[in-house]
């Protein structure tokens, strides 16, 4: 079945569907003042092989998250047609203009990809972009892998995503997914997922799909590239592209986010002084952070504590941070395998 580019204002000239291996861009119409009568790019490559499935690989959602960029360029690079079965379409920086930017969200209109789904074919150029993978992509796939990190305000204990169905249970087919990826930890969405998301949509669709967090601080690194790039190549065998090859037998943590005030937010400004790292295990009410105050430099530090005992699944990054920035997120771990 072919892709119905009519459902949307952004034109494809790359042929989705003849066997080979294809780049190019799609044409984001946006008129500003930057570029008013044009289009802006945004990079899709796709390799067609032999009869089998279709995945849909995205990264670049936010701006500032290189490791998913540099991974989906690496893997197209290294496959050819006769190495995979079926279909891989790849958004490597779905988010373009925010990824040129350096920016968490579009500089075209301030909008956070990750929270503009289901879209609209007439909205804003974020609005657009999600409705082109929601309504014109995501219903000719059959899986999904949304690449994601830190960025320049935070840092994660590199994950997969595993998400509940909308009827609240865990989809084994998200879990055998994310445990294919094989990172130290696997992150199970419960009822704290935003409706809003990439992965958000694939539920709506009931697409087997995971979303990853691979470090962060707005910068790539060797290790967190080799985990991303084995991850994609693990789970490309799960799902029939790949000759499938075991999985590292790695220690895997489970955990998930079981209330809202497990995030944990600054109540002043300051300087930020993390105690922890990402990855660590903590106590219940055990010393996570502390905050210094410039405006009262006599006054003492105040520390942060943990709301629960579990994994720092993400920790902030900024020194100089305001009322209300992100400090850390605790996880609970729900279940532990070897």
């Amino acid at each position: 079945m072919s892709f119905d580019w009519s459902l949307s204002r952004i034109h494809c000239p790359v042929d989705l569907a003849a066997r080979g291996k294809r780049a190019g861009h799609l044409e984001l119409p946006h008129s500003d003042n930057a570029n008013p009568l044009g289009y802006y790019p945004i990079p899709i490559m796709t390799i067609v092989g032999g009869p089998g499935p279709t995945t849909l690989l995205t990264g670049g959602v936010h701006g500032d998250e290189f490791e998913g960029p540099v991974a989906l360029l690496d893997l197209f690079h290294d496959l050819e047609p006769d190495d995979i079965k079926g279909r891989l379409i790849l958004l490597p920086a779905l988010n373009a203009p925010a990824v040129r930017a350096s920016a968490r969200v579009s500089p075209l209109d301030g909008g956070n990809l990750n929270r503009a789904f289901p879209g609209a074919r007439d909205g804003g150029p974020t609005a657009m972009l999600a409705h082109l993978v929601e309504s014109v992509l995501m219903p000719h796939c059959d899986a999904a892998i949304d690449l994601h990190a830190g960025g320049q305000a935070s840092v994660f204990a590199p994950c997969a995503l595993a998400a509940r169905t909308a009827e609240g249970e865990l989809s084994p087919e998200n879990m055998a997914l994310a445990e294919a990826f094989a990172a130290p930890v696997i992150w199970v969405l419960g009822r704290h997922n935003d409706n809003r998301s990439v992965n958000a949509a694939a539920t709506r669709h009931g697409l087997p799909m995971i979303a990853a967090e691979l470090g962060g601080n707005g910068a790539v690194t060797p290790a967190i590239l080799e985990i991303a790039k084995r991850g994609l190549r693990n789970c490309l065998g799960h799902l029939g592209h790949l000759e499938r090859s075991a999985p590292p037998a790695e220690p895997v943590v489970k955990v998930e986010v079981r209330a809202a005030d497990h995030k944990v937010c600054l109540p002043s400004e300051g300087l930020f002084e993390p105690l922890v790292e990402a990855g660590e295990r903590v106590a219940e009410g055990a010393p996570i952070a502390r905050l210094h105050s410039l405006e009262d430099p006599a006054r003492e530090a105040l520390t942060l504590h943990a709301p629960t005992a579990g994994l720092v699944l993400s920790l902030g990054t900024r020194g100089y941070v305001r009322h209300g920035d992100f400090a850390a997120l605790i996880a609970t771990v729900i279940d532990e395998a070897a």
